[in-house]
């Protein structure tokens, strides 16, 4: 399916006009749907043509889409996703780059990489996506937009391709904070209700340190506005404070999250791929190689570890605390610059760096565009305990407001 001719942002593999079923709290707006969640009569690419003309059309919408639909918000896209949706830059071989608004000579960020472009060039106001390693919160960062990967399986994933099942969970792009609330507490079965305010907000250190020195100096300035309008102390606070041990922050990516996604990507995706031999694209053909190589057994210590971090991170959270770091370590790299395994590398690894934390410990985060560095938009993220998405999306409010 090629991208839509009257779309020039390059974001969409097929213009919708779905009417909301209902009338409800998002009233008038518009959204588009990542292209790894189904839509009633409407084929699902997960990024793969190869994958796209091997599956059925599905017979019904993914739960969460018809959530939407039930609450007045009308679909108008499906979006392009990285291919299997195993990517953070936003280059599909298949079907483009789609384009980032804010900075067009640069990569929008992926695996959501359609869902940003269509709410960044206007399309859509929101777009309903999915995050395992980063795949709302990066290219929000990247995008200058508001993204929120909710606590893990707190929204329905029924009608939502497989890939990483203890890592990713669906969550929402949008162009304001506003919407993105609302289409968030939908999602969520949570409507507005009276929170307590924030009592600590932390920075953590480990994550600053990861990040570019621009932006390191941007996330200082921020936090001092934000400690200034709302009165908060804004305290560091380091990874091995909070797991309560000698520790590193890249361990969650290096000695947790990459392993346990590995491993599920071979049991979901790998196993129709050995079995059906489709054709890949170049770049995740390489990416695939290495899956293809992983040992499973010798990673069984790693997703244990994934389990303990989990727990050490969340006895961390006292009651109304927020920890907050940039969101990306850098800007969006320039368009076709990922053409080697150092600069491939050179993103990758600091950004999972900081994209393992929330991950691995199931946490709600939110990416909030208040950064710029050389006129590229960065996120500055806020995260809360486990299962405390309403009390994170109320503190963000208060907090930016």
């Amino acid at each position: 399916m090629p991208n839509s001719p009257t779309d020039p942002s390059g974001a969409l593999v097929g213009q919708l006009d779905l009417a909301p079923v209902r009338s409800g709290s998002l009233d008038g707006l518009r959204f588009t749907v990542k292209d790894n969640i189904d839509l009633a009569g409407h084929k699902t690419s997960y990024g793969s043509p190869a994958w796209r003309d091997a599956h059925p059309a599905p017979v019904h919408n993914a739960l969460c889409v018809d959530q939407l639909l039930a609450s007045g918000a009308r679909c108008v896209g499906k979006a392009v996703a990285d291919e299997f949706t195993y990517s953070l830059d936003g280059e599909s071989f298949y079907f483009g780059t789609p384009r980032n608004a804010k900075a067009p000579d640069r990569i929008p960020g992926g695996s959501s990489s359609g869902s940003a472009a269509s709410v960044a060039n206007g399309f859509a106001d929101f777009s309903l996506c999915t995050d395992a390693g980063g795949s709302i919160r990066v290219p929000a960062s990247l995008c200058g937009l508001w993204g929120m990967r909710p606590s893990l399986h707190r929204i329905s994933e029924a009608g939502v391709l497989p890939f990483q099942p203890s890592v990713s969970t669906v969550g929402v792009l949008a162009d304001r904070f506003d919407v993105l609330d609302a289409a968030m507490r939908v999602l969520l079965n949570a409507p507005a209700s009276s929170m307590p305010s924030p009592r600590r907000i932390l920075v953590l250190q480990d994550a600053l340190e990861t990040a570019d020195t621009a932006i390191q100096g941007e996330v200082g300035g921020a936090l001092g506005r934000i400690a200034e309008h709302t009165g908060f102390v804004v305290e560091p606070v380091r990874f091995s404070e909070i797991v309560g041990e000698a520790c590193e922050l890249k361990v969650c990516n290096l000695n947790g999250l990459r392993d346990l996604q590995t491993a599920e990507f071979q049991s979901t995706v790998g196993n129709w791929i050995e079995a059906c031999k489709p054709e890949l694209g170049v770049t995740f053909s390489m990416a695939y190689g290495n899956v293809q190589k992983f040992d499973r057994i010798a990673a069984l210590d790693n997703m244990a570890r994934c389990e303990s971090l989990f727990r050490q991170i969340n006895a961390f959270f006292t009651p109304e605390t927020v920890i907050c770091f940039p969101t990306t370590p850098k800007i969006a790299p320039r368009k076709g610059s990922l053409n080697t395994l150092e600069a491939v590398m050179d993103f990758y690894d600091p950004t999972m760096t900081i994209t393992a934390f929330s991950g691995v410990a199931r946490l709600p985060e939110i990416s909030v565009p208040l950064l710029t560095v050389d006129n590229c938009p960065v996120g500055l993220s806020f995260v809360a305990g486990h299962y405390q998405d309403e009390f994170l999306l109320s503190a963000v409010k208060r907090i930016i407001s």
